[in-house]
């Protein structure tokens, strides 16, 4: 096989994406030999055509979701969210910044000043004309003292917004961010109606693709498409309708009979048959997706670094991959950047399955004869529960004593994620470093889920965010990646493909590992062929 072929084949599979593609084919001058095919994909079709009620299964819904985007935690609501508002920054499936309700941007050369040129004649679903003033709302929304808000921790360098006129945004930062246009296309920062507030937020009124006509929390929701939607080329379908549907079981039975077009992480189990079915295509897609099982270190045992190193040693990624991904991912290496990432520590050794030297290291912590309670339900993951079954067996053979307590799916993120001392997470990641260790590695981040503090780790954080020479950038975050292996409090036993499944009645254009369901914006991209 020439190595053209080999990369056409691991693109195919979605084991590399198509920036990391089309570089690799660069380099060996091979681009005018891949077929245009290749990027197409069986399911999309020339001409996207208008019509039709879309449905989607989703995981992640719960009775306790709001619309208000500083809640948003799962796929539901994401999802849901980008069907019918907009950010300033869209990121592509390219993990690029492109403009969205922002037409333009630019920066100081310090990048410490930036400023946004606004769309003009963009209209919200109530017939107000989006300004200036909506974005600053917006923004600030996530800024206040009260705010709970996981975007908190994206603005902490945003020292002042100010609107130079109704259609420019110019925000000034405590230190330069050479990332800044990416942290505005986070799917917290979407830009709603100034003064919106309580009820209001459930109305869901934005300047997205679709209408949000039905709202149940944790049940439903239903969209119909916006007749002055201002992109060209989006918003196809007439309708679209998304149910939460926990179950994978029960997801993937909606599909087989019809009741849903598409769903979202596929039971990998039993995800062959689901191929081998007429009727439904079947993607896998590398992102930045992984799992975790983050411990809070501010309590006991799991302070004593001792414990955590032994934990790290005790689980056995390889067999985690096999038999809960099924193939469908790599090995984690207890820190959040993936392999597709612009700065990913490529030389960093990776964490193996070790019984000795977890016992060692469970020995010097005295905890040999404590039982650890991990805390799981597949609303974390589609196979959160075996996983963690595993990962107790696993750990028998180090002497270390694990309790797999089963929670129940519903409320899972609010009751038991950041609640309970150890327990099973998941994190679509982010498309740059500094957002992903912001948001959830930095000292007081809203959802820095282990409360681990590290000054050298929070010191380049800073350095790294304004450094703009690439090179420099890369040995920082190298850096920083190899603290979170050895002292953080996160393991990240695996790096999990996005595996989805959809009617063939849809068709699309490339999928996006930005995030799950295309970058969650199927409901705006797809259509049916």
């Amino acid at each position: 096989m020439s190595e053209l072929q080999q990369l056409e084949k691991l693109f195919a599979e979605g084991k590399i994406n198509r920036r990391r593609f089309i570089a690799q084919i660069s380099a060996l001058g091979l681009t005018a030999a891949v077929s245009p095919l290749l990027f197409s994909g069986s399911a999309m079709a020339a001409t996207p055509k208008k019509g039709g009620r879309m449905i989607m299964g989703s995981t992640g819904g719960s009775t306790t979701d709001s619309m208000d985007p500083a809640t948003f935690t799962s796929n539901m609501n994401q999802n849901i969210n980008w069907q019918i508002r907009n950010n300033l920054v869209e990121i592509d499936h390219n993990f690029n910044p492109v403009p969205e309700l922002a037409e333009s941007w630019s920066s100081t050369p310090d990048a410490k000043v930036w400023t946004f040129n606004l769309r003009k004649g963009i209209d919200f679903h109530n017939g107000k004309t989006m300004t200036s003033e909506d974005v600053i709302f917006s923004i600030n929304h996530h800024r206040g003292k009260e705010s709970k808000s996981a975007a908190k921790a994206y603005l902490k360098n945003v020292k002042n917004i100010k609107a130079e006129g109704k259609y420019k945004v110019v925000f000034e930062l405590t230190g330069g961010s050479a990332d800044f246009p990416f942290i505005l296309g986070d799917y917290h920062l979407s830009i709603c109606p100034l003064d919106t507030k309580g009820p209001e937020w459930e109305k869901g009124v934005g300047t997205g693709a679709y209408i949000l006509e039905n709202w149940e929390p944790g049940v439903r929701s239903f969209a119909k498409r916006n007749p002055n939607y201002w992109k060209e080329g989006r918003a196809h379908f007439d309708e679209v309708e998304t149910l939460s549907i926990a179950d994978s079981v029960a997801r993937t039975n909606a599909l087989k009979t019809g009741q849903i077009h598409y769903m979202d992480r596929c039971e990998l189990k039993t995800v062959r048959l689901l191929k081998k079915m007429r009727g439904i295509n079947v993607t896998a897609t590398t992102g930045t997706a992984h799992y975790t099982i983050p411990m809070l270190v501010d309590q006991k045992p799991y302070d004593d670094n001792n414990v955590r190193m032994a934990l790290k040693l005790a689980i056995n990624r390889e067999r985690l991959v096999k038999q809960i991904l099924r193939g469908y991912g790599e090995p984690g290496n207890d820190h959040p950047i993936a392999s597709v990432n612009q700065f990913f520590a490529k030389d960093l050794e990776q964490r193996t399955y070790d019984p000795d030297k977890a016992r060692f290291y469970m020995k010097k912590a005295r905890m040999l004869d404590h039982t650890f309670n991990l805390h799981a339900a597949d609303a974390a993951f589609a196979g959160a529960v075996d996983a963690s079954i595993l990962i107790q067996e696993d750990a028998k053979k180090a002497g270390i004593k694990i309790n797999v307590v089963r929670e129940p799916n519903d409320g899972y993120w609010s009751n038991v994620w950041m609640k309970k001392e150890w327990s099973m997470c998941y994190w679509g990641g982010r498309p740059v470093e500094d957002m992903m260790f912001t948001v959830a590695y930095a000292d007081g981040a809203p959802w820095n889920d282990t409360h681990w503090k590290n000054d050298r780790f929070n010191k380049l954080l800073i350095i790294a965010r304004a450094e703009l020479d690439k090179e420099k950038r890369r040995k920082m975050y190298a850096e920083m990646q190899e603290i979170c292996r050895n002292d953080g409090g996160t393991i990240v036993p695996m790096y999990n493909q996005m595996v989805e499944a959809s009617s063939t009645k849809l068709a699309h254009g490339p999928i996006s590992g930005h995030m799950a369901m295309d970058g969650m914006r199927t409901a705006e991209r797809w259509w049916f062929a």
